[in-house]
Parts: C-alpha cells; structure tokens; sequence
C-alpha cells in the first residue's frame, strides 16, 4: 500500500491544495499550521524578503540545480571553505526564488529549543514563541542554517522529521505538530575540511540532503567578484587573487585556512578608501589568519611581491 504522505516532498503544493478544502471546524488532537488553514500569513516574513537582487557570479550550475531541488522541497547541503560564497548564494536564490530567508548562525550553545521555540513569560502571562525554524516551516521560508555543525548534535536532530517525507515539525512542549508550508526549505552549510570527527553531521543528517559543492572561483572570475565588491580596479584585484591563491597552497603546512574571498574583498575595500595596498593586506588577509612570525613574514613577503 502507497504511503501518501511520501508524495509531499515531491508535490507539496497539490498537497496543501488538498489540506485547504478540509474543514478546520473539527477539533483536533495537535494544532494544525498556519498553512492549513489558511490564515494571512503573508506580512509576518516581509522582514525576511531579500529587498535587492544580491551579487552573486555564477561559476557553474549550482544555480540550475537549486532551482530544481527548491521545485521538489530536497533540502540543500552547501559544502565549501570558509568565505567562498554560500550564503551569498542563499540570499541571491531567496530572491531569484521571491521566497523569504531566515538564517541562523549556528553555535555550540544554541539548543533545539533557540530553534522551535519556547514558552515566555510576559504582563499577559505565558506565551509560546515560534523560533526561527518553527516560524520558517509554518509561514513558509527558507531556514539557513550556517555552519551547522557548530551546533551540538542533539540540537540538530529536531530538523530530522522536516527533511525526510513527512516534513512536519513537533512542537513537544507545546502539544503541537507543525506540517511545513508548501514553500517551505530547509538549506544548510559547513565546512568539512574544517570539522573535527568529534565534530562533523551524522550520517543520519547527511544522507537527508542533497549537497552543491563550493569553492573559491578561478582566477579571473574571483579577481572580477572582487573588483565589483570592493570597488577597487581590476588589476589591483588580480593582485589580491595572486596573494591569496599562494596563501591556499599553504594550507595544510603551517595555515589551517587560506585567504578566503570575502578577505580579499576586505582588503580591497580598503585600499579602495586610500588604504596603502601593503597596510590593507597585512590588516585583512595576513595578521587574521596567523600568529607565527615566520609564517606572516612569508606572506608578507607574498604581499611585497605583488605591490
């Protein structure tokens, strides 16, 4: 016998056509979403709307790709370096898409309740409020949750029951269980060669998501996303490149990260204001990346080759 509830992933909004036309006088055992019954919910997320189209140069068909996993709800694992452009992409998909964007930044101290929500207590007595992953499945966004290993494990497993085909969300404390809007997505990013044993997604988590690999563009195309981020010319952007790529070959032997995208950016944004280009490199790419003195004199040196 066919599971129906297998079909919501692949046809969510034939489903929430379906759910509509149920009665919502019946009273029922667990509270139903906003999307169920149809309740305005349009204003609450105008907050999370990406006003403007973002910057966002394309370096393959990721964006062909989320298009088409967002068609079908799969949530997305972005997998890349530190700086090279994932959450750029988020935002500039949140608005290709028009759909509304609620990131969270994950941390060690966050817990599953920073993320559904909790009761508080205000002059009217006891509340619930809706975190930022319960408001995203009921309303209808996209979640972002980044650097999500940075979370601890059993803070992530309540996203579990919304990225598999039941896509529905339990509110245990509050007696409720939330079925996720139509245009609702669950998109998450790390950095794995980043991460620890002791501190990367289970396999469980893992193989519910489709993953797009990132990483720092070519040449060419990161001196051009710099150039236009930062304001500063393009051979000066060239330079920058040259700087960082010879930094990124020496991760791995003395550098736990290289010169990431957004540093160069950095850099360039203060040589565009009058910067000297040897201060604006020892300010935003080398001294935050190392504290060895022999390591800086190297990319110092890198630095002085260039400018």
């Amino acid at each position: 016998m066919r599971d129906e509830n297998l079909m919501r992933t692949y046809m969510p909004r034939r489903d929430a056509a379906s759910r509509s036309t149920t009665s919502t006088s019946e009273t029922q055992p667990m509270s139903r979403s906003a999307a169920e019954t149809g309740a305005p919910t349009s204003g609450l997320l105008d907050s999370y709307r990406v006003a403007r189209e973002p910057y966002y140069r394309a370096v393959g068909d990721e964006v062909a790709l989320y298009e088409a996993a967002y068609s079908v709800r799969m949530p997305i694992m972005l997998k890349g370096p530190t700086g090279c452009g994932k959450t750029r992409f988020v935002e500039y998909m949140a608005w290709k898409l028009g759909k509304p964007l609620i990131t969270v930044a994950c941390n060690e101290d966050m817990t599953a309740s920073d993320l559904v929500g909790r009761f508080l207590l205000d002059a009217s007595g006891t509340r619930w409020q809706d975190g930022p992953l319960a408001l995203a499945a009921r309303h209808g966004a996209i979640c972002y949750l980044d650097e999500v290993v940075e979370a601890r494990q059993d803070t992530t497993v309540v996203i579990h029951p919304l990225t598999d085909a039941r896509r529905i969300l339990p509110l245990e404390k509050k007696g409720e269980i939330i079925e996720a809007h139509p245009d609702f997505q669950v998109v998450i990013s790390y950095n794995p060669g980043y991460q620890s044993l002791m501190k990367d997604l289970k396999q469980s988590t893992k193989q519910r998501f489709g993953a797009l690999d990132f990483n720092y563009p070519e040449h060419e195309t990161e001196a051009e996303i710099v150039a236009h981020e930062s304001g500063v010319g393009v051979d000066v952007a060239k330079n920058l490149v040259h700087i960082a790529e010879r930094a990124r070959n020496l991760k791995g032997h003395g550098l736990d990260e290289g010169i990431s995208t957004r540093m160069l950016i950095y850099a360039g944004s203060l040589i565009a204001k009058g910067v000297a280009p040897l201060a604006a490199c020892r300010v935003a790419l080398v001294r935050p990346i190392t504290d060895d003195p022999d390591m800086r004199d190297a990319l110092d040196s890198a630095v002085t080759t260039y400018f």
